[in-house]
């Protein structure tokens, strides 16, 4: 398995504004010991893909893939998401990445109607998945994968369950997305194995989800107060999942992610080397 990390775990969530650069980004997160990168937010690296293979080639790297992020409630964006795609797909060919992920944009609903989609929602979403997979799939040869999350329209089991019987799209499998909410992540991962094409791996703090699932603390605010934590600190058994992609023979992308807690002692190259230790002591 090509274990990686993304530039998410720095705190990298848009193309501008970020307290690392791209340069800062590689540098580190080859320090850190992985192998492998997401693309991060589009436009954070380079666009070039001489320039951005020549980058990741100085440092030992292997591009794995894109997530991208996307308003699919709104069926007006659906030629937004196609273009971008367009753009996109080509660039992650040229760097021989094998893997394009798509997920629901959290912001874009309202405060208190996290995740809330009516039936033309619902509509809009399955139809520009399976307009994307045509697309990504069909011109461009990746593989294209859907990546449940926290506060979007599918996050729980029977959203997963869904959206897998009506679209033939493949997950993005997050472990902390998935325990989120006190879902068990290794016994939906057996149930829905065959449609698992990518992995997350993130753990969750226990008590601060707890402060969640009591309404004491907001979905937003959990971020800052250190919910999903470092693999070997939480609730989700990250031994067992990679025991169990062992025993099936995966041989797909591994990504790990960090959200770095507001009150956090440790560098994010700090985190990712402590997370890599962690997962180098369970991967044969």
């Amino acid at each position: 398995m090509l274990i990686g990390n993304a530039p998410c775990s720095w705190g990298i969530t848009y193309p501008t504004g970020n307290s690392f650069t791209w340069q800062q980004y590689l540098d580190e997160v080859a320090a850190a010991g992985y192998r492998g990168t997401e693309l991060g937010p589009f436009g954070f690296l380079p666009k070039d893909p001489a320039m951005l293979t020549s980058e990741l080639d100085k440092r030992g790297l292997t591009m794995i893939g894109a997530t991208h992020v996307h308003t699919f409630g709104d069926a007006s964006t659906a030629n937004i998401l196609m273009e971008t795609l367009r753009e996109l797909a080509p660039l992650l060919v040229d760097l021989q990445a094998k893997h394009l992920v798509i997920m629901d944009e959290s912001n874009w609903y309202p405060a208190g109607k996290e995740g809330v989609l009516d039936v033309a929602g619902w509509r809009a979403l399955t139809s520009m998945v399976r307009d994307a997979q045509a697309l990504v799939e069909g011109e461009y040869g990746l593989k294209l994968s859907f990546h449940p999350h926290v506060g979007t329209g599918v996050e729980l089991e029977d959203q997963i369950d869904r959206l897998l019987a009506e679209t033939n799209i493949d997950l993005c499998f997050d472990t902390g997305h998935h325990a989120f909410w006190g879902q068990d992540p290794l016994a939906y991962m057996q149930k829905v194995w065959g449609r698992i094409a990518y992995m997350h791996l993130k753990n969750v703090n226990g008590a601060v989800r707890q402060l969640v699932l009591d309404g004491e603390v907001t979905v937003a605010q959990s971020y800052g107060e250190g919910v999903m934590c470092p693999l070997p600190d939480g609730v989700v058994d990250i031994q067992a999942v990679m025991r169990f992609l062992a025993a099936k023979g995966y041989d797909g992308p591994v990504v790990v992610e960090q959200d770095v807690a507001a009150d956090a002692t440790e560098t994010p190259l700090q985190l990712a080397a402590r997370n890599l230790a962690y997962m180098n002591a369970i991967v044969p």
